[in-house]
């Protein structure tokens, strides 16, 4: 809300505060309310402070405007009392009935709805024309982000019927800005291709066309000035540093220039390697054999990062959910050394409470937990979470799977695990047709659905037909015939060859048959898999005629 605005509220809400009721206090026998259009008159009651049988006073109007005012649903309040009765008349602000964009190629429509949201500006909620150049101003940062200096929002709000307003945000992306140079100032034992070459933005190239990797980006920068201090730190450089960045664009912003200031600093040898803490819980010597540095080793924060993250894995596979393993370094400047002590805090051990999932509109729960390798009222096991997702995977019903673990309120030994699913699209439906110098015209067609009616069981039928050849089978699969995992898979078929036409042979064949089939899992990634098929083939001699 502008200066101006604020200004204009304190106003009206002053003088209205002192003009509300300057007469003797009475009792409120009724309250009536007009000017509400879409807000309901019980949403007005519930804010006021006062109600049928209080006193009304002064002190009480000033309240009720100020309370009312407060909502945000209306831009105009007055009270009035008119023998006894209290009449409440109000201005409702206008409510957001559309918002649509125009000319974004570079962000979803859905996406930059999402996007204002976060400021207020959202389909359904009161419209206030102070975060309209707010939400200008947000996705001119999302496309300055994504290099487009050049863009500009025009936004705009008509009126509705019903006190309503539609708003449209028209876009011109521009032009991305293209990286012309990037400088790395400070550099003395390695060159500069060697520092870039990992860097995901590059300088204009002959393959800039199809990579499109000489388009600046904001994100981009941030992740590859993590790579340039991950390229030194794991060879050993501890007191490396980026000392400033620039970034520079021509007048005409299309291109940019980006130069990195940097200190390389000394190289850094390990001293020696500790583990501290808690090591009750679990072996010492396992936690030992998880570091990845060794001493005399050189410095690589890679292999430390690696490590903390291997024991907090083995701590988790215990139960341990929140454990935390930290590296504190002692450095010497003088020797260039520096001694890492890892230091163990398993936190409680915690179980899992409940396992929620969503997102499975067709798929059913059962088919879902069956993956699980991790239980409910079982102790947490990170190793069996981890292994869950891989199998949820593997089914190839989902496009996306998400498990997150959540503390349960309240609790210091207990999470929930929260399963979020994407579902695919499992099904598919194959024609084909062509034409064959022996049978002419052959047609096939084949539907198959891996996730038949949400049980995970598999469903396929098929049909090849010509003038020799015709085919048709069936086949369903159930992965889970048992709790324990063994498959059971039914086929049957039928197949029949006429070669009259051809004046190969003399006889023709029909066969049909039934087979079963089954699978033993040995491991979580083998099974052996064995069946048996009966199959009934009849043979007939052409008769001359044929």
């Amino acid at each position: 809300m502008s200066f101006r605005s604020k200004l204009a509220l304190f106003i009206s809400l002053f003088i209205l505060s002192m003009a509300a009721f300057a007469v003797e206090p009475f009792v409120i026998k009724d309250i009536k309310i007009e000017g509400l259009q879409r807000t309901e008159p019980g949403t007005v009651f519930n804010y006021l402070p006062v109600q049928v049988g209080d006193t009304m006073t002064e002190d009480k109007s000033s309240e009720a405007i100020k309370s009312l005012y407060r909502t945000g649903f209306f831009k105009d309040v007055r009270i009035e009392a008119d023998q006894n009765i209290l009449l409440i008349t109000v201005q409702e602000r206008p409510s957001i009935a559309d918002i649509q964009f125009s000319g974004n190629k570079a962000f979803q429509s859905d996406k930059l709805k999402e996007g204002m949201k976060s400021i207020g500006l959202a389909e359904g909620q009161i419209y206030d024309k102070s975060k309209l150049e707010f939400a200008e101003q947000e996705i001119k940062k999302q496309y300055l982000a994504q290099g487009k200096y050049t863009a500009t929002v025009k936004t705009s709000a008509s009126p509705l019927e019903r006190n309503r307003v539609a708003i449209r945000f028209d876009i011109e992306e521009g032009i991305v800005s293209r990286i012309k140079e990037i400088n790395v100032v400070g550099n003395q034992l390695y060159s500069k291709s060697d520092i870039t070459s990992e860097f995901e933005l590059k300088t204009t190239n002959w393959l800039s066309w199809w990579y499109k990797d000489d388009q600046y980006s904001k994100q981009k920068l941030t992740s590859d000035l993590e790579k340039l201090k991950s390229f030194y730190m794991n060879r050993g450089y501890l007191e490396f540093s980026i000392d400033s960045t620039q970034v520079s664009i021509t007048p005409d912003k299309e291109d940019v220039y980006i130069t990195i200031n940097i200190s390389e600093g000394p190289k850094y040898r390990v001293s020696d390697v500790k583990l501290a803490g808690d090591l009750q819980q679990v072996p010492e010597n396992e936690l030992q054999n998880l570091i990845k540095i060794k001493k005399d080793d050189i410095f690589n924060r890679e292999k430390i990062t690696e490590s903390t993250k291997a024991m907090n894995g083995r701590l988790g596979n215990d139960g341990f959910a929140f454990s935390n393993v930290n590296a504190i370094p002692e450095i010497n400047k003088e020797e260039h050394t520096a001694s890492f002590t890892f230091f163990v805090d398993p936190g409680r051990k915690v179980y899992v409470r409940r396992i929620d999932i969503e997102g499975n509109e067709r798929t059913r729960d059962d088919v879902i937990r069956r993956e699980f390798r991790q239980v409910e009222s079982g102790w947490y096991a990170a190793d069996k979470i981890d292994r869950s997702k891989v199998r949820l995977n593997r089914t190839q019903f989902f496009s996306d799977v998400n498990i997150e673990t959540p503390a349960v309120p309240g609790s210091t030994d207990q999470v929930d695990l929260k399963v979020k699913v994407t579902e695919r699209n499992t099904g598919s439906i194959m024609f084909g047709a062509g034409l064959s110098s022996s049978e002419g015209l052959v047609g096939s067609f084949n539907v198959t659905q891996a996730n038949f009616l949400g049980t995970g069981d598999r469903v396929s039928a098929q049909i090849n037909t010509g003038s020799v050849n015709k085919t048709y089978s069936l086949s369903v699969t159930k992965p889970f015939y048992t709790p324990e995992g063994i498959s059971l898979g039914y086929d049957v078929y039928r197949r029949d060859v006429n070669t009259s036409s051809l004046n190969l042979v003399t006889y023709n064949t029909s066969s049909y048959g039934a087979g079963i089939r089954f699978g033993l899992p040995l491991s979580e990634k083998n099974a052996i898999s064995y069946g048996l098929t009966l199959d009934n083939t009849e043979v007939s001699a052409l008769t001359a005629d044929s």
